[in-house]
């Protein structure tokens, strides 16, 4: 069972939620993938993704490939969402720490994800923290990133229609990480 550690709203009404638990389990519009420029879904967020959508995922990202070729850091692919309770899910890939300019990357790698939700009429979105697994991005690190980059897009864009973003964590490091960089980033909380 997911559980909401903290809820912040921001301009707008918008709510910005983290959560501890299993971001295949969001009832969300859309969940977001940590995934790669192959969308090879094998393990981590991506496998654990897979496995909950069941092969109409992979088939669409497949289908995607073909028709894109590799997915870049700015603009993420997007498939259906198969056995997920969420409709979609946007195929974000983060940089691989030791790349160089890892953190504008990350940054290009959310805004780009929150730029397709809005395209696909999205109000809610689930995402974890991309780049943190594998790709050895510093967690405490990735959350500012994370965190500022969705108030960034935000603010930009009051017309936007994402009306809730969830940050999903299922490990208490990633949890602990972005509960202390949320009370740097977005102030006191309005919920708990």
């Amino acid at each position: 069972m997911n559980a909401v550690i903290a809820d912040y709203r921001l301009e707008g009404g918008r709510l910005l939620s983290l959560v501890h638990g299993d971001l295949t389990e969001e009832r969300v519009d859309a969940i977001v993938n940590a995934a790669n420029a192959q969308l090879a879904h094998g393990g981590g967020v991506a496998g654990a993704i897979a496995r909950r959508a069941g092969p109409s995922l992979e088939r669409e990202s497949r289908a995607w490939l073909d028709e894109h070729g590799p997915v870049p850091h700015h603009r993420p692919a997007i498939t259906g969402g198969g056995n997920l309770p969420a409709k979609w899910v946007i195929h974000a890939v983060g940089p691989v720490w030791g790349e160089g300019e890892e953190e504008s990357k990350l940054a290009s790698a959310i805004q780009g994800a929150m730029t397709v939700a809005d395209e696909h009429g999205i109000s809610s979105l689930a995402m974890p923290a991309i780049s943190t697994g594998v790709f050895g991005f510093p967690m405490s690190r990735a959350a500012d990133v994370i965190l500022e980059s969705i108030l960034t897009y935000l603010r930009a864009r009051p017309e936007s229609r994402l009306q809730e973003i969830r940050l999903t964590m299922i490990h208490q490091d990633a949890v602990d990480a972005f509960r202390d960089g949320m009370a740097r980033t977005c102030g006191p909380r309005s919920a708990a």
